[in-house]
């Protein structure tokens, strides 16, 4: 794999302008600078912090190096156009994003209840960014300036470039690139793509002539492909009825099963006729959008084509008809979503010099006199890697950074630490975490790069770790000695997860982290016990987290420490039985652990395990057997799930009683050590604040979200519940 240098591009002209101490947020700021007018703005939900953690601040300090003059409009009123004016017209181009966090996500919890606060907001203060940012904000910006060309990204446009399942709605949804009306997406860590987009357009290259960038997706046709139809990729299993591969035209296009959509037989049914065609010169028909909407089992095939080709080594290109989006011409080009492959990953001298660019690491000075939660967990933070091979079916990592690791060099993370020693205000010489999606992954890779290149598989580590894969953490050993040797460095934690069965190969590793980098408490994902839901979530088992245990208690008796693993656990994950959950709080009462904050499974957009809980078959593995996988929908149903973590809580204790007696285990019901909840309950414990609490503060089925939005409902967006 090779792609352009990162840096290697001739800077803009407005170079001459030099670096600024913040990217402008105002027409003062930017009248204080110098500028007549700003070549990019950017557009964010979240407040903007100068931190290399905070994807706007890496974006807009990636695009000033590169000459540009990039301003930033952070969390702006949606309600009218007018704040989108606020900087002038961008020269080049808008870029939007929901924020670090999806924008529904952040605003509403497993359980679809309204979240109190917003992490990456001033004070925490909730109600400052729209619900679907990206849709609302491209919209705005369309108002402000037509004219202008318009790309999205971040994570929220990620994880929804294709036709996908969301949650809130309880439907499958559109491709937000055809819903935000934008002219490009990015998606994944797009440092290369944006890059490459700016300098083409400033060099008066239209919008629409810009269809070659990895990891981009854009409405329209690619001429020269040699389609595939996704079926002769991988078998969905048998569609009824069948598309007769020797009938008419009309005939085969308007059966269910059908991926094609006007393109020529021979095109769309390339099994029939196969040859040999140049990989790159491929692109794989998905179902359509109305095909996935009204079909599961060709959306949870879709979602299986989609994480095939997600190696950058292979993947190819992807395109996936929809109906037509608003402000497009009549014709078969504005149905096409098409989506290139994967971005090539980052060399380590392109993360060394990303991460070194001149953040002043703090928060806009207008943010300055507040506290930002999410700010004040990371500031003190370093980022040593990106990527995550893990592949766990529930976790969008791998489908946003992939899962080749992308790694910084031992000298350019040592100097960041001197550099938050030196300028970040209130540093008492702690540094909470060298990390990244995954703390031990620094510097792992496949031993070959042509079977790296070549692989197909969705996670390097599920359902063992494969033989091709380096694991070792010397490296990281080496890195936290030197780390910790920095003067004015009294601490370094470690604080991102552990992917623990990669642990237990390194011994050494564990000893370092229990004797010098945990402080008293360590928080560990096993995610359950069983193995059927541990199976769907492509996770190891828990003889993993019993070995680990035993090494990191064993490494802190000899320190002398008391120290403890805290264990965090996923109820309501498809392939989890009511008798799985309950063996699973039977395991957490031996072993003394009374849970306070408990997760229900998420269905984020465009992961395997909300494929699962959308379709209710399993996209891991063939769709030819059709396997059902048990899921958990009903809002009593899921409570159950949380119900059996937090099996400690007189609440839940009512609802545990009355499961346990429906599943034939009433033996559990008493005072006694192996039993779970006692047959009594304490005064004053009241068993409907739950549901009274709910029915406040749930979204209720068909009630619009255009009340925090501020937009009035458009002819392209249904109700959402």
């Amino acid at each position: 794999m090779s792609a352009r240098g990162l840096f290697s591009y001739r800077s803009y002209w407005a170079e001459r302008f030099g670096v600024a101490p913040f990217l402008p947020t105002t027409r003062a700021e930017v009248d204080e600078l110098g500028w007549d007018s700003c070549d990019v703005v950017l557009v964010t939900g979240d407040a903007y912090i100068d931190h290399p953690s905070f994807g706007m601040a890496l974006i807009g300090r990636l695009l000033e190096a590169h000459g540009f003059r990039v301003g930033i409009l952070d969390q702006p009123d949606w309600r009218s156009p007018d704040p989108f004016r606020a900087l002038g017209r961008p020269n080049l181009m808008w870029g939007v994003t929901g924020g670090n966090m999806d924008s529904m996500v952040n605003r509403y919890t497993s359980d679809r209840r309204i979240r109190r606060d917003d992490a990456y907001s001033p004070d925490g203060a909730a109600g400052l960014r729209p619900d679907r940012a990206v849709l609302v904000y491209a919209q705005r910006c369309r108002e402000a300036f037509a004219d202008v060309p318009l790309v999205i990204g971040g994570i929220e446009a990620s994880l929804r470039r294709i036709a996908h399942y969301d949650y809130w709605s309880d439907k499958v949804r559109r491709s937000v690139l055809v819903d935000a009306g934008a002219d490009l997406l990015v998606y994944g860590n797009a440092e290369r793509a944006i890059v490459e987009i700016a300098h083409r357009l400033a060099a008066g290259t239209p919008i629409d002539q810009i269809r070659d960038v990895r990891g981009t997706a854009f409405v329209g046709y690619r001429a020269g492909f040699h389609e595939t139809d996704s079926t002769a990729v991988d078998r969905p299993g048998r569609v009824d009825p069948m598309p007769d591969p020797y009938a008419m035209e009309e005939a085969r296009s308007a059966a269910p099963c059908s991926t094609g959509g006007g393109e020529p037989a021979a095109e769309r049914l390339v099994a029939l006729r196969p040859r040999r065609v140049d990989r790159a010169l491929q692109v794989v028909r998905m179902p359509s959008f109305e095909q996935v909407s009204s079909d599961p089992v060709l959306y949870a095939h879709a979602s299986r084509i989609l994480h095939l080709e997600s190696n950058p080594g292979n993947a190819r290109a992807l395109v996936q008809r929809h109906e037509r989006g608003p402000g497009r011409a009549p014709g078969a080009e504005a149905r096409d979503v098409w989506i290139q492959p994967p971005p090539i990953p980052l060399t380590t001298a392109e993360m060394d010099a990303l991460y070194e660019l001149p953040f002043a690491r703090v928060p806009h000075p207008r943010h300055q006199a507040t506290k930002i939660p999410a700010y004040e967990m990371i500031k003190f933070s370093v980022t040593i890697l990106r990527g995550c091979f893990g592949g766990c079916s529930f976790c969008s990592i791998t489908e946003h950074e992939g899962r080749v690791i992308q790694n910084r060099s031992e000298a350019s993370i040592l100097s960041e630490i001197e550099r938050i020693r030196d300028l970040t205000p209130g540093f008492t010489g702690v540094i909470s975490d060298l990390g990244g999606p995954t703390a031990n992954m620094y510097r792992m890779a496949c031993t070959s790069r042509e079977i790296e290149a070549a692989c197909r598989r969705p996670s390097c580590v599920y359902p063992g770790i494969c033989d091709n894969l380096g694991t070792d953490h010397a490296p990281l050993v080496a890195l936290y000695r030197k780390a910790r040797a920095i003067r004015g460095v009294k601490r370094v934690f470690v604080a991102s997860g552990v992917r623990y069965d990669l642990a237990v190969r390194s011994p050494e590793w564990i000893r370092e982290l229990a004797q010098h980098h945990t402080g008293g408490y360590l928080k560990i994902a096993p995610e359950h016990t069983e193995d059927g839901p541990l199976a769907h979530m492509m996770k190891p088992g828990i003889g993993a987290y019993d070995r680990f245990k035993e090494l990191f208690d064993r490494y802190s008796r000899e320190a002398g420490k008391e120290q403890y693993l805290i264990p965090y656990f996923i109820a309501a994950h498809p392939g989890t039985t009511d008798e799985d959950m309950l063996s699973l709080a039977l395991w957490l009462k031996r072993n003394g652990f009374r849970p306070d904050q408990v997760q229900a499974f998420l269905p984020s957009p465009m992961a395997s395990a909300t494929a699962m809980y959308h379709t209710g078959m399993n996209p891991l593995r063939s769709l030819v057997a059709r396997q059902p996988v048990h899921v958990v929908k009903g809002l009593a149903h899921r409570r159950l799930h949380k119900a059996f973590l937090r099996y400690h809580d007189p609440q839940n204790w009512p609802m545990l009683r009355e499961a346990l007696r429906r599943m034939g285990r009433a033996d559990l019901i008493g005072s006694g050590k192996h039993q779970l909840v006692p047959s009594w309950q304490p005064a004053g414990t009241a068993t409907g604040a739950n549901d009274r609490r709910d029915r406040r503060s749930r979204l209720q089925p068909g009630v619009a979200l255009t009340q925090h939005t501020g937009l009035p409902p458009m002819p392209h967006r249904k109700p959402r519940r």
